[in-house]
């Protein structure tokens, strides 16, 4: 079984393949120079840290190397490596066993981010975990969504509430949330909508969501959680500050991190909103969403060992 740190090593592999190439393999044991600083700041760019942390990373390494002439690349890395730890101090979420059951996580997101498979691997981790779950499948205006879902759950085996495509989406959650009190579940995960294919407004929708499961249990959903594709770097920031304005979330899962070279996107979207990051996608199979670490993430990024 792959360990942690290999899981995020591995799935951000393009991220570090990108910075590496840009620099030329710096942080393979090259002496810093004015130039190297300089491929540095254009891979980080690259890799979407952007502006502020990117500054700050670069700056941290030139005091070094003002003070050392012979910086060595593995030395700055490090460097880089602390900063990303003092940025992204307080940013991992932890999912604490539920005292109320069941308790609830709804995932929202626009279409094509990740969510309704999020959504499965995440009952996957939790019922890994020794914890029951059931999952209802609240996207009913994206006609493969019902069924994408159906799929994964019964590949995971995995309770599912599901209704018909077009069926009334705050519906299925109060059903979902009856079957998992009157199941003795510890958790519901509801699947949203991402888009309507009406002229009715997203965030009236998801509102209604949250009205109808409060009617069952006042402080649900307890988790609302923004899925984001880590692709789309620092697009995500504006979209999640829809989200939150409307929704008031309270985590963040980010997907998509292998298939992208802009692995620092994350920074950026938890500086600008201090929303914990509670897991990660770094892969297509049921065990490649992570919880988040800082450690693992940061000597990830720059090429460095467990």
């Amino acid at each position: 079984m792959l360990s942690l740190f290999k899981k995020f090593k591995d799935g951000l592999t393009k991220t570090v393949s990108a910075i590496a190439a840009q620099t030329h393999g710096l942080f393979g044991g090259r002496k810093i120079d004015p130039a190297s600083l300089a491929e540095l700041e254009e891979a980080l760019y690259t890799a979407d840290f952007g502006v502020a942390t990117t500054t700050e990373i670069l700056e941290e390494i030139k005091t070094a190397y003002r003070q050392d002439a012979d910086l060595k690349g593995q030395q700055a890395a490090s460097i880089g490596a602390a900063v990303l730890r003092r940025v992204l101090a307080g940013s991992e979420g932890i999912l604490e066993r539920p005292t109320t059951k069941p308790t609830v996580i709804c995932l929202i997101g626009v279409n094509g981010s990740g969510k309704t498979t999020t959504t499965a691997k995440l009952a996957h981790k939790l019922k890994g975990d020794g914890q029951s779950v059931i999952v209802a499948a609240c996207d009913t205006f994206r006609a493969a969504a019902v069924e994408q879902l159906r799929s994964w759950t019964e590949r995971l085996q995995i309770d599912l509430i599901a209704s018909h495509s077009g069926a009334d989406s705050a519906a299925v959650a109060f059903d979902a949330w009856q079957a998992a009190k009157a199941r003795g579940h510890d958790w519901l995960i509801v699947d949203t909508a991402g888009r309507l294919h009406t002229k009715g407004n997203l965030m009236e929708e998801l509102a209604k969501i949250r009205r109808v499961l409060q009617k069952n249990d006042p402080a649900a959903p307890q988790h609302r959680w923004l899925v984001v594709d880590g692709s789309l770097g620092a697009n995500s920031i504006e979209q999640a500050k829809v989200f939150h304005a409307s929704f008031g979330l309270t985590g963040l899962v980010v997907t998509k991190l292998d298939g992208t070279s802009r692995g620092g996107a994350l920074v950026g979207i938890y500086r600008q909103l201090k929303i914990p990051i509670y897991f990660i996608g770094l892969g297509e199979q049921p065990d490649d969403l992570q919880p988040f670490s800082v450690e693992n993430y940061a000597k990830a990024v720059f090429g460095l060992e467990a």
